[in-house]
């Protein structure tokens, strides 16, 4: 049944825009149920208004509810990704994937050469993402998730 309704009602493809002010509540919401601290609305805000920082969304459609997001620190001609996130009940369906090519494709534009990235080292899902864009490890932060227990791997792409 589900087969018949996904061809008579195909879904959209998800479509990635930047982010806007009134985007800070939901990607707040994100950010809290896929992060142990997550920033409030206030934080997003802020970051989406700065000048240095690139905030990407993935939603249904071009005016659909955000689903995911990025956000990167940009001091040309490098990078650094801040957060990225999809929404749980989202995950699996490549807007991750689809988010971070616009993302880094978006960035590449305005001349970056390299981007960076911490991940913590159990979180198998983010690396294959990473991996399959191109990032390799370039270092190790021991300790630094989850009060001293899990790494952070530092990860590089180079474009």
């Amino acid at each position: 049944m589900k087969s018949l309704l996904e061809r008579l009602f195909p879904p959209r493809p998800p479509a990635v825009r930047d982010a806007l002010a009134a985007d800070a509540g939901p990607l707040a919401h994100i950010q809290a149920r896929a992060f142990r601290h997550g920033w409030g609305r206030d934080e997003f805000e802020r970051l989406i208004a700065e000048r240095a920082v690139r905030a990407h969304v993935v939603s249904e459609g071009p005016r659909g509810a955000p689903m995911g997001f990025v956000l990167s620190h940009v001091v040309a001609p490098e990078a650094e990704i801040l957060s990225i996130a999809v929404r749980t009940d989202r995950r699996g369906r490549g807007l991750g994937l689809a988010l971070l090519r616009h993302h880094l494709a978006r960035l590449a534009a305005e001349g970056v050469t390299t981007s960076f990235l911490e991940v913590e080292e159990g979180n198998a899902a983010a690396l294959a993402l990473y991996r399959r864009l191109g990032y390799i490890q370039v270092g190790r932060r021991k300790g630094y998730y989850a009060g001293g227990g899990a790494d952070a791997l530092l990860l590089r792409r180079d474009f």
